[in-house]
């Protein structure tokens, strides 16, 4: 069965009026492919103007300041050849990574972090490249350290303002998008129309072929009998519609069935895709992966490579280190202020879960009132048990300070899920799905959760499931510059600030 329309429409459009309707919303391919190399030449044209016009205006503003107000011509430029030589790079990288497609620009993935690697690689290139020829010398300082520095954040709202305009442009009813047939059985279209939006896809669907399900009684022989006459003619249509895709929704557990569709849709022109259904729902990125020489789809990263690890424990010693040596007329200011405050010890450690659920001791200014005996319960809005510095200790984050010292440690990182206490971890592991996969890396001092206002107490499990959603989507998307942005936003940021009591 065919249809032109939505699941939610059944009847079947009369034949004439279904090719009329068809052929008035193909376009030429000739056209198609040019709109969608136009596009793509667009954004290339921009990353390339976008270099080129940074690199002189950073040189001809040096030269016009030291040579009173006379600009540099555009053949004396020395940036500009530097700009030329980076541009080519940056081009070249993109053309073969895929950059300036359609697919890419409405793709979800943030593009900051992949301009910002290829940056400082084109730079790193240039600056073998001038060391090589001896042609450092030739070069200001100045102008090439703010050509360096202006370069990348102009070429990255560049490219953010290219990528919405081919997002905002790119609707279900673009000439330039991919037209796409859907094959499947009827619930699992149904599924497919009801979880997405179509019109947000950044695709055109311009038919769908439903697959029929057969009692167990008809026999195995009558089943793929019929099943052949479906795709044959599923295979007829799409030959007539001419998709550029086809997307297979038949789900995983129905492996026969799959491998008929595969081999009914290999021979027609047109890429041929795979979608088990809520699989893709519930992992949006996945991804093929080999390892060693086995193939299989990738649904979670490996928590930190080994390159990574190093990294981050590099940064994390080296800020902790540094800030322990900065802090330190602050510590002992504030071991004296809650010392005066209440009777105690300065420090209150408890026991948490790290990495891979290895308990350890947790360190922090003490801001409750001493009572080591009593059972565990979570500090909650006006907390009878808060010292009157302890108050300013927890709406500041002074408290978790002492946790430099878990750093230095290893036991935790500057940037992780907060580790709470282990009655916490007890109860909502079992409640709450992939909890426990908050301790495949380090626990943090702070946060990508903190600083998005998940912090504070934890009243229903709801409130613990979007603090958990906040932790998982770091694991997933740890980078350097992530951490930076953490630890920035942990201190200018009035969301990190939320909920602090």
């Amino acid at each position: 069965m065919f249809h032109e329309r939505p699941p939610q429409q059944y009847q079947r459009l009369p034949g004439d009026r279904a090719r009329r309707s068809v052929w008035a919303s193909l376009l030429p391919q000739r056209r198609r492919t040019a709109l969608r190399v136009g596009i793509s030449a667009t954004l290339l044209t921009a990353d390339l103007l976008a270099i080129l016009a940074v690199g002189y205006a950073m040189d001809a503003a040096y030269h016009a300041y030291i040579g009173d107000g006379v600009l540099i011509p555009l053949t004396h430029s020395m940036n500009l050849q530097t700009a030329g030589f980076l541009a080519v790079i940056v081009v070249v990288t993109n053309l073969v990574r895929g950059e300036y497609s359609i697919e890419r620009c409405l793709s979800q993935t943030p593009h900051l972090q992949r301009r910002a690697a290829l940056w400082l690689m084109a730079w790193a290139v240039a600056l073998l490249a001038g060391f090589a020829t001896k042609t450092t010398q030739d070069f200001s300082r100045v102008a090439s350290v703010a050509f360096f520095l202006s370069g990348l954040p102009v070429t990255i709202l560049v490219r953010a303002a290219a990528v919405a305009l081919v997002r905002r442009s790119s609707t279900s009813g673009s000439p330039s998008v991919s037209r796409v047939h859907l094959v499947g059985y009827e619930e699992d279209v149904t599924s497919f129309y009801a979880n997405n939006d179509v019109d947000a896809l950044g695709l055109r669907i311009v038919g769908t072929s439903y697959l029929r399900r057969f009692a167990p009684s008809s026999g195995a022989a009558s089943a793929e009998s019929l099943l052949a006459e479906d795709l044959d003619l599923a295979v007829s249509v799409v030959r007539f519609l001419r998709p550029d895709d086809v997307f297979v929704l038949v789900p995983w557990s129905e492996p026969a069935d799959i491998e008929r569709c595969i081999d009914a849709f290999l021979r027609v022109p047109a890429a041929l895709h795979l979608r088990p259904g809520t699989m893709m729902d519930r992992f949006p990125d996945l991804q093929v992966a080999r390892v060693g020489r086995l193939s299989g789809i990738n649904i979670g990263r490996r928590p930190l490579s080994v390159g990574e690890i190093l990294l981050k424990r590099a940064f994390d010693v080296t800020l902790a280190g540094l800030g322990l040596v900065l802090l330190a007329p602050l510590f002992v200011a504030l071991a004296v202020l809650i010392k005066l405050d209440s009777p105690g010890p300065v420090f209150f450690r408890q026991r948490r879960y790290g990495f891979n659920q290895q308990a350890f001791g947790v360190y922090k200014f003490r801001s409750m009132k001493a009572a080591p005996d009593a059972p565990f319960r979570q500090a909650s809005r006006n907390d009878d048990r808060i010292t009157r510095i302890g108050a300013l200790l927890r709406r500041t984050n002074l408290d978790e300070l002492p946790q430099l010292l878990n750093v230095i440690r290893g036991d935790m990182s500057l940037v992780g899920p907060r580790p709470h206490a282990l009655a916490h971890d007890r109860s909502f592991e079992r409640r709450i799905a992939l909890y426990a996969r908050r301790h495949n890396v380090k626990p943090g001092i702070t946060g990508w959760a903190q600083v998005n206002g998940f912090r504070g107490e934890t009243l229903t499990d709801e409130a613990m499931e979007q603090r958990v959603q906040a932790d998982l989507h770091y694991i997933d998307n740890w980078s350097l510059w992530l951490d930076i942005t953490i630890l920035f936003r942990t201190i200018a940021s009035p969301r990190a600030y939320r909920n602090a009591f």
